[in-house]
């Protein structure tokens, strides 16, 4: 599990250049009156600042960083100038990137107390969840099961100078970091530490640490709810299939609310691609085709904590997909807990299957929304790169009220389009649908096969297959885990219980 690292966050009143610590971050827009030469920083550096500016070190690019010792009019040790890039481009996800990239540069560098402060150009709030997810992100290091040369960090406190009465949306922040963090880390293990039911006794675990209803179906309660979508995929391994479902309920009004979320995660612990079989190349990764169940986890541990006004249900189907004797076969045809039929015509095509039941079950929860997350389709990564999550909608209002959710809580995520021109690539001679259509518009036919099994019920598919692992190292990020979507989830959740 993640380290229980002693890492506090306080507010205080305090100006920056007052509080005592090891080392500060101090964030700084480009261009203007703005730039690193203004008098405020160049005061608090005895002139430095100027000097870093006219000389081209430092220019305040975004992410970019430039480190001063003793800062002349701070009490801080040290001063570690974080660039922003422009105020016009001043925005959550760009603010948590940079204070990620601050941190990152100081982690191995014996800092136990750190001290920041918000910078203007946003909401008040909006920027304190961004410092704070940014550098409980960057803290994050995946060499868990190195026994030497770890990357540890030393870091036990960060002072926030922020006014007012901002507790509330500290509280907030740091849960939602802390989700994101469970994410990661059960990401990170591989297929060999984490397969199906250490995935369930784990999340079990941490549900009644955070007060979250677990339950957690075994093979034979998912045949017998006639789940043969997903016992298809699982057949092959020696690792038997589970469906866990985390359930929250709030206390108050919100026991009465009309809504009622459901989040849907596929958990395919290791995809070797079944019969279908993967290149080698990279199959090593696969471990993290279960990022979309591990947000879901890391969604429902945050929102334990946060406590809206709203109830919550996630399902989360968890498999092995592998090759062998027993393995389901390219032209085999599954019957799903909905009744509706699929021809399998490619093996790898797995998480869409799982989901298929998953959707049906959830429904039958009394969900009245939905949402899925999976890292379904190497057709999104061909269509948004890394850098966005593809949303797949049936309802153009219920995409509008996630991508808003998305943009207040800092991640990137864009529409795609979903229609029936895709669902007619999906059809087969010989069953009600066949689980992958042509070559082309990959990730939108695997969306359109998931619509079939939420009817009218508004429903949102995120396909972080792009996003949830970063391939390099990034100045925010090391290689790993990303934990995308936990913070769009929680946003959602918030935003429907008020």
């Amino acid at each position: 599990m993640i380290d229980e690292r002693p890492m506090q966050f306080t507010l205080t009143d305090t100006a920056l250049q007052q509080i005592e610590a090891d080392a500060a971050i101090g964030f700084v827009y480009e261009g203007g009156d703005d730039c690193t030469a203004a008098t405020d920083w160049n005061e608090l550096t005895a002139g430095l600042a100027r000097e870093l500016a006219e000389s081209g070190e430092f220019r305040a690019k975004h992410q970019s960083t430039s480190l001063v010792h003793r800062p002349a009019g701070m009490r801080a040790g040290r001063l570690l100038l974080v660039g922003c890039g422009t105020h016009a481009k001043a925005s959550t996800v760009r603010l948590r990137e940079a204070a990620s990239a601050g941190w990152r540069r100081l982690r191995t560098a014996g800092v136990r107390s750190l001290a920041t402060a918000l910078p203007d150009g946003m909401a008040r709030d909006d920027a304190l969840m961004a410092v704070v997810e940014g550098i409980a992100a960057a803290d994050y290091e995946p060499d868990v099961h190195k026994t030497e040369d770890k990357q540890a960090s030393s870091l036990e406190r960060v002072i926030i100078a922020c006014p007012g009465d901002a507790q509330a949306a500290l509280d907030r922040a740091t849960a939602v970091a802390q989700g994101q963090l469970r994410a990661r880390e059960l990401v990170n293990e591989p297929g060999n530490l984490l397969p199906p039911p250490e995935l369930a006794a784990r999340t079990a675990a941490l549900a009644a640490e955070a007060g979250l209803e677990c339950e957690v179906l075994d093979e034979s309660q998912i045949e017998e709810l006639r789940m043969g979508a997903l016992l298809g995929v699982a057949r092959a391994s020696v690792e038997p299939p589970v469906l866990i479902v985390l359930r929250y309920r709030p206390d108050g009004s919100g026991s009465d609310a009309k809504a009622h979320l459901g989040l849907v995660g596929k958990a395919v612990t290791f995809d070797t691609g079944g019969i279908s079989l993967k290149p080698a190349a990279d199959m090593h990764l696969m471990k993290h085709d279960m990022a979309g169940g591990a947000a879901m986890i890391g969604t429902m541990l945050a929102l334990a904590s946060i406590r809206p006004e709203l109830p919550v249900t996630a399902v989360i189907p968890s498999v092995e997909n592998m090759p062998g004797g027993a393995a389901q076969r390219p032209g085999d045809v599954v019957t799903s807990r909905s009744g509706k039929t699929v021809e399998v015509l490619n093996t790898d095509a797995e998480g869409r299957l799982i989901l298929a039941d998953a959707l049906t079950y959830a429904k039958e929860q009394g969900c009245t929304h939905l949402v899925d997350a999976a890292t379904l389709t190497g057709a999104v990564v061909v269509a948004l790169g890394t850098d966005y999550t593809g949303v797949f909608s049936n309802n153009d209002a219920w995409s509008e009220q996630l991508l808003a959710a998305a943009g207040k809580a800092g991640e990137r995520m864009w529409p795609m389009p979903l229609g029936e021109e895709y669902t007619k690539l999906l059809e087969s001679p010989i069953a009600d649908m066949a689980n992958i259509g042509p070559r082309w518009g990959g990730a939108c036919t695997a969306a359109a096969f998931l619509e079939n099994f939420v009817g009218d019920t508004p429903w949102a598919h995120l396909d972080i297959a792009g996003t949830a692992w970063y391939e390099k190292k990034m100045p925010h990020a090391p290689v790993g885990p990303s934990g995308a979507g936990v913070p769009t989830l929680v946003q959602l959740a918030l935003a429907m219980s008020h």
